[in-house]
């Protein structure tokens, strides 16, 4: 049963105490970043400089890649059109490309976890050449909800991506539990909603977010264990969804509108909202949630109700 989590306060530290000063991160030994500068201009690249983190004190290379050569990673959003465009025109105003991109070298190919859009945008503009921060571990491509701060994700962008995150990680290491993954996932609920909005892409699952936020947990079980019992939460998902929606229709019929009428139901047969208990069985919650959802009665509810309710679920 997950437990309700505690931040622990941050440390106050002393300005300018922590990582490497500026001289120290251009010290890096070049003979253990040789064949990834090797592997980059043999595959067209140009390599600019070789530096180390000054966080982290981790090797970087800094280089010029060919833009055919760099792909999006597999399991990430699909790039925002409109974003796209935006960023093209920007290029094209100021002349200039002042935000290299990140990636990793995989397969012959580079991928990129942090930089799709800009990606997509020198190509549609007719670039031939990228600049990039080539990242020795392989791994960051897994960080993707981290690292992408470049157009905000929405909730079901992120459970999209996140469960096909899973799905390229459990083909890798089907040995390491769900939960050895927890900072890549962020949340237990984009797992299971993953799911549910590949099975209905115009779920409002912002309506079931919090219900999950409290009942929802990393499973401490093998990635390919975790994928079907994902599958499993997500049909209790999409079954209560099933009867939020029907009596929507119902108030629906019965004169009663708002956009956020899915929200009011939910909320309506959501008790755990009213509880005070650190941790939820996710069945025994969902099971219960449900049975009240099935009974719905729409003749209780008057359209002052739905006004008082007010407020959006989460971003969809």
């Amino acid at each position: 049963m997950p437990k309700k989590p505690t931040r622990p306060r941050r440390k106050k530290v002393v300005a300018a105490s922590l990582g490497l000063t500026a001289p120290e991160a251009a010290q890096v030994d070049v003979a253990a970043l040789d064949a990834l500068t090797s592997t980059i201009t043999s595959d067209g690249g140009a390599v600019l400089a070789r530096f180390r983190d000054p966080v982290g004190g981790k090797p970087l290379v800094f280089a010029c890649l060919p833009v055919d050569r760099v792909e999006p990673t597999p399991f990430q959003r699909d790039a925002s059109d409109t974003h796209v465009k935006r960023l093209m025109g920007v290029v094209e105003k100021i002349g200039l490309f002042l935000d290299p991109i990140i990636v990793v070298h995989h397969d012959q190919q580079y991928w990129t976890p942090n930089g799709n859009h800009r990606l997509q945008a020198l190509k549609k503009l007719g670039y031939r050449a990228i600049t990039a921060l080539v990242v020795p571990d392989a791994e960051i491509a897994f960080k993707i909800l981290a690292l992408n701060t470049e157009k905000a994700h929405n909730l079901r962008e992120k459970s999209l991506e996140t469960i096909r995150m899973a799905r390229a990680l459990a083909a890798r290491s089907d040995s390491a539990a769900e939960s050895s993954f927890a900072f890549e996932f962020e949340q237990p609920a984009f797992l299971t909603l993953g799911l549910c909005y590949e099975s209905r892409p115009r779920l409002s699952g912002g309506a079931y977010q919090s219900i999950l936020r409290r009942a929802d947990a990393f499973l401490n079980v093998p990635m390919t264990k975790a994928l079907a019992e994902r599958e499993r939460r997500g049909a209790k998902i999409l079954k209560l969804d099933d009867h939020v929606t029907a009596a929507v229709e119902k108030l629906k019929a019965k004169g009663l509108t708002s956009p956020y009428l899915k929200a009011f139901v939910v909320a309506r047969v959501n008790y755990t909202r009213f509880s005070k208990a650190e941790s939820f069985d996710f069945d025994e919650t969902l099971d219960k949630i449900i049975a009240s959802a099935a009974k719905f009665n729409v003749d209780r509810v008057k359209q002052d109700d739905v006004a008082r309710a007010g407020g959006p679920p989460d971003e969809e």
